[in-house]
Order: structure tokens, then sequence, then C-alpha cells
């Protein structure tokens, strides 16, 4: 077997992870991950602050052009460099091992786990439509915001622990096999997939829904309000659309990786692309705008809306399954990142431990599953989705910079695929990239600052690991 794993300070006696997943895992990964807890319940948000019909269309192309400008760049670096961990690879190679350290630091301590944890909040909220008990107030606490001075209200109800049961169930089940993850994660796709087509062509083939429920389709504000409002929406489309970089974390145990990066990275993302406009056609055909907007169960309501209550229950059961299958994925891509870093050295030594039954990152599956399960219990869907899209774009630009850089430095380097449309195409990318996280800062100040210090503490722990490193190799 080929070694895939970047060469570590302690290599004797060490145990590797198994290219376990095939083409129909691949694709799963890609597709699962994107079709989730985000085409259920962001249309509503993005009706609610686009405004208009169009802003919201124009946010799911943009949002979706976005990320398969990403995609076909992650595939050339995904093709080339099939390592564990993905972006710290292609960082640490292409800008230098410090931006791949600050992005797995970024990644361990808030980027996977405010995405498994918002995963799971989904999860918990679709539950509390079936199970309304989950949404009752256990408590609240009422406190001030440092800095801002605004008022903020913590509500504590069952879907927070609901939702950090969902990632430790999960995070057993990776820890059981790569194989078995992915058997999971196909089963759990397909039945995903067609669930939302199930209620694209019964939407608009049962449905007693109305063109002019499309109205207002045009914004009714000035220029620079229908920015803001677009902008707003794409944040929102763009954590929907997001999990297509989630294959690159498992490029060391991907089956002929020259072949699959390419075809499941730019196929899944185009076909989950023409999904989310089906299904945002279907929403606004069913329901009025206003209804749309106000909905904290889109999917629900339109089912509901030409099938009845009880059609609505089962659709939102498959909604269950659904986020589930995505919060798999998220587990299983999410621990490759601290594993590939703890094997260089520099993180937490019990993240770069594999089990020698299951030939699993298990330490740093465990690792994860903690720090996700304890944000799950810290806050709603939306306030999660803001703070993971704002730290994870700044390293999807990087990544795609370093691909430049890579370019220059590395032009003799194997690239079995190369990125269509370079430069304009990855150019686009990096330029959009930044724009969204400017846009998130000036949104959000508050969380936002607060994950950008998450990452930049992470250089006193680089100098810390570091050290230990250099001294253990002398």
């Amino acid at each position: 077997m080929e070694k895939n794993i970047a060469t570590s300070v302690h290599p004797k006696e060490r145990l590797d992870l198994i290219r376990g997943l095939g083409p129909w895992a691949a694709a799963a990964i890609v597709v699962g991950t994107m079709v989730g807890t985000g085409i259920f319940l962001k249309p509503g948000e993005m009706a609610a602050v686009g405004g208009s019909v169009s802003v919201v269309y124009a946010a799911w192309i943009a949002g979706g052009l976005l990320s398969l400008f990403g995609a076909l760049s992650f595939a050339e670096l995904g093709a080339a460099m099939p390592e564990a961990g993905g972006q710290y690879a292609y960082l640490r190679r292409g800008l230098g091992p410090v931006w791949g350290f600050l992005f797995g630091w970024m990644h361990s301590t808030v980027g996977e786990s405010s995405s498994a944890a918002s995963i799971a909040a989904g999860l918990a909220r679709f539950t509390s439509f079936l199970i309304p008990a989950l949404a009752v107030p256990l408590f609240s606490w009422h406190f001030t915001l440092p800095f801002s001075g605004a008022p903020y209200d913590f509500v504590f109800t069952w879907s927070q622990p609901a939702a950090a049961a969902a990632i430790i169930l999960f995070t057993f089940i990776n820890y059981l096999g790569v194989r078995l993850g992915g058997r999971v994660q196909v089963a759990l796709t397909l039945l995903k997939v067609a669930a939302v087509l199930a209620i694209v062509a019964a939407g608009f083939w049962f449905g007693h829904g109305n063109i002019s429920h499309f109205h207002p389709f045009w914004p009714m504000q000035t220029s620079a309000g229908t920015l803001t409002a677009f902008l707003a929406a794409l944040a929102a489309a763009l954590w929907a659309y997001d999990g297509w970089e989630d294959l690159n974390r498992v490029g060391s145990e991907i089956q002929n990786p020259e072949r699959n990066f390419p075809r499941a990275l730019a196929g899944g993302t185009i076909l989950v692309g023409v999904i989310y406009l089906l299904f945002s056609a279907v929403c606004f055909y069913a329901l009025p705008f206003a209804g749309v907007a106000s909905s904290s169960h889109v999917a629900s309501d339109v089912v509901e809306s030409f099938a009845g209550p009880g059609a609505a229950f089962w659709i939102t059961l498959a909604m269950i399954v659904a986020a589930l299958g995505t919060l798999n994925s998220s587990i299983m891509s999410g621990a490759r990142v601290p594993f590939a870093m703890a094997r260089d050295g520099l993180f937490f030594r019990v993240t770069g431990s594999v089990n020698r039954r299951f030939r699993t990152p298990g330490g740093a599956l465990i690792f994860q599953g903690t720090l996700a399960a304890l944000m799950a219990l810290t806050g709603t869907f939306e306030e999660l989705t803001s703070l993971f899209v704002f730290a994870a774009w700044i390293f999807y630009a990087l990544s795609v910079v370093a691909m430049f850089r890579l370019r220059k430095t590395e032009p003799d380097m194997k690239r079995p695929y190369r990125t269509w449309g370079y430069p304009v195409v990855p150019g686009l990318f990096v330029a959009g990239a930044l724009a969204l996280t400017i846009n998130i800062w000036i949104q959000r100040p508050v969380r936002s600052s607060i994950g950008l210090a998450m990452i930049l503490s992470g250089l006193f722990f680089y100098r810390l690991w570091r050290g230990q490193t250099e001294n253990s190799a002398d």
C-alpha cells in the first residue's frame, strides 16, 4: 500500500489510514455533505434577508458558481496531493508551514466544531417539528454583549443536548471504520436526494400553487440596499452549498484520487446547484413569498400545503435522515485535519493515533466530537453557521492562492487534472471569497472577531509545537 500520510517526527511502527473510499463514496461525501440542513432551512432565511425572488435566485446562482469555481480549483489540488487533511497539506506546501497550521488550528478549534454543531442544531430543529417538547425553553440567560453593548438572550432547550447526542453517535460510527462510514454516507445520500426530488416533483404535480407567489420578483429598495440584501442571502446560500471541500480532507483514503477527485467535486457541485434551484422554485410556487420568508420549516410547510400534515410528518422524517447524512460526512472528513497535523508534530499528540483494529483516527475523532458537542450546547443554527462561514472561507481563498503559487514554484509537479479556466476561474473564486468574509465581518462583527482571534491564537501553539518538534528531531 502506498504511503499516504505526510512524514512525521516518529515514523517507526506508525499505523496509516487505508484507501477504503471508492467513487460512489467520494461522490456521496460531496453531494451528501452539501445537501443537508441548509437546503431545508436557508431558503426561508434567504427570502427574509433578500426581500425578493430575484435576489434569492441571484444568491443561489452566484453561490453555486462560486462553489463550482472553488471545487474545480480543489480538484487540481486533491488530484495532485491526495493527503490527509486536505487544505492543511496544500497551504503547508504552497504558502508555508505556518499557514497550514493556522488553517488546521482554525478548523480543529472553530471551523469543524461549529460546522458539526450547526448541522446538529439544524437536525434538532427538524426533530422538534415532530417532538415539540424539544423546543420548550428550560432556562434563559439575559446579558449584554461585550464591546457592542447590545442585549443578548441565551435560551437553552432540549434541542441543544439532542444535537450533542447526535454528534456523539456519528463520532462513534466513524470510529468503527472508514468503509462503514462510507457505506452509511452512500445510503443516506441516496435517501436525501430522493426526498428532495420527491418534494419538487410532487409540489409541481399535485400542488395548488400559483405563479403570483413569485411576487415580489424584483427588489423594491435602493441599489445599496439591494447589494446588502444580496450579500446576506449569498452568505446563507454558501452555507447550503458548503461541503464540496470535505472530500479533500480524506484524500489519503480515496481510491484512484487522480480520477475520482475531479469527477466527484465538479459533478457533485453541479448536481447540487440544479437541485437547489428546483427546490427554491417549488417553495415559491407552493407558498407566498412572505410565507417562505417567515417559515422555519420550509420543506415541511411546502409539503403540508398540498398533501396535508400527515405527509409533512414523513418528509420531516426524511429531512432528519438527510441532516444525519451531512453530519456523518462532516465528522468523517473533519477529523483528518488534526490527525495530519499531529502526525507532523504540530497538534496534540493524542489526535495523531490510529486505532489498530478499525484503522481510523480515533484520537482525532474523539477530540473533534468533544468540541463539537460542547459548541452544540451554546448556540442556535443561524449563529453557528455565520461563525463557520466566516472562518472557513478565509482559508478557502488562501488554499486557491496556494494553488497559484505552486504553479510557479513547482511547475513540474504531477497534476493529473488542471483547473478549467485557469487563471480566471480560481481568481474569481478568491475575489468572491474575500468579499464574502469582509461582508460577514461587517454584518456580525462580534462573532467574526472572536473567530479571527481564535485563529490568530494558534500562533502561540505553533511556536510551542514547532519548538518541540525541532528538539525531538535533534
